[in-house]
């Protein structure tokens, strides 16, 4: 694999740990980063659609798609606007930064590894 399939295939895998920690135990998750607990069933879907981005990480890395790849440098660093967004509009804890953050990170790992 080359450096940008193992950072994409590597942000899978994250994806793969967190997926099913939202669908089986949202609450302790939440809890931890000082998110309200909830009983509603949105916080599980998220946790499936993770999984399933997951996949497409793992698959697009181990086919060397770079396009792909290419297009989750710009999608992650999106998702670290939104959060500070959803923060600053008062909608999410500071916390929530934490997760784009960690976007933002894999992105530019990929990015970097791309241009090599």
């Amino acid at each position: 694999m080359s450096k940008a399939a193992v950072s994409v295939f590597s942000f899978g895998i994250y994806l793969f740990i967190l997926g099913p920690v939202l669908v089986v135990v949202p609450n302790a998750l939440l809890t931890v980063f000082g998110i309200p607990q909830t009983g509603e069933v949105w916080i599980r879907v998220v946790g499936m659609l993770v999984v399933f981005l997951g996949l497409y990480y793992v698959v697009a890395a181990r086919n060397e798609l770079v396009p792909f790849m290419r297009a989750t440098v710009y999608g992650r660093f999106g998702v670290l606007t939104f959060f500070i967004a959803f923060v600053a509009l008062g909608l999410a804890p500071p916390i929530l930064v934490l997760f784009g953050v960690i976007d933002a990170a894999g992105a530019v790992w990929t990015a970097f590894a791309i241009r090599q």
